[in-house]
């Protein structure tokens, strides 16, 4: 799967939040943000893809819905 690289600019206290959310959860940062930017998309329904992204079978650590 090819990636779109693009600048993010969030605040120092968003990003720390982030990391630290990410360690707990055995991830890196820019993993942490994917997962959490594709359980958003499912959630309000936009996903358009019918199989589970690249960035989610990267999860470690968290839970998977049944």
């Amino acid at each position: 799967m090819t990636r779109k690289h693009f600048a993010l600019r969030i605040s120092p206290n968003l990003y720390a939040a982030l990391e630290r959310w990410a360690a707990d959860d055995l991830r890196s940062v820019n993993a942490q943000i994917e997962y959490l930017l594709v359980q958003s998309v499912k959630k309000a329904g936009r996903s358009k893809e019918k199989e589970s992204p690249e960035g989610e079978e990267r999860q470690s650590g968290a839970e998977t819905e049944s």
